[in-house]
């Protein structure tokens, strides 16, 4: 379960993490979308979740949830469908916060235990290595800012 399980403060830092990827990937809650549309996100060999021709699977909702691998099977368990109407991640507040908690629970969770530069790799792994040091700060700082809110020290591993 979301911020079960360890101590309090192990449950604090993950509530932290959540937020912290949120603010950034959203850029602290200004888009719900993402602002570079032109890609559709159809990765055509997987055929569990086949893309229906003219929908885009861009980053919607407050993880930017990509790919018709995550498109499908998130409206699944939202009971939409979500290969033909993607725009379910940014139309509603509660289906987008649904959205990102089983995108969180999905590939995340598992790894907050192992600090939150897991959690980056887990996220975006692309801005981890040098990818984007930029992108990794700003995670690690609004992280910062979360934990100091909650009272609770950040943790081992902030970066990947």
């Amino acid at each position: 379960m979301f911020a079960q399980g360890g101590t309090e403060d192990d449950s604090k830092r993950e509530i932290a993490a959540f937020f912290a990827h949120v603010t950034h990937e959203t850029n602290h809650f200004c888009y719900i979308e993402e602002v570079e549309k032109s890609l559709s996100y159809c990765d055509t060999s997987n055929l569990q979740y086949p893309c229906v021709p003219g929908r885009k699977y861009y980053g919607r909702g407050p993880l930017q949830i990509s790919w018709n691998y995550n498109y499908g099977p998130a409206g699944e368990y939202i009971g939409i469908d979500g290969l033909y109407n993607p725009e379910f991640v940014s139309e509603d507040v509660i289906d987008s916060f649904m959205t990102a908690l089983w995108l969180w629970m999905k590939n995340v969770h598992s790894v907050v235990n192992q600090g939150f530069g897991a959690t980056i790799r887990a996220i975006n792994s692309v801005e981890c290595d040098g990818g984007n040091t930029a992108a990794v700060n700003d995670r690690v700082t609004i992280y910062n800012d979360y934990c100091n809110q909650f009272g609770v020290s950040l943790g081992d591993n902030l970066t990947c």
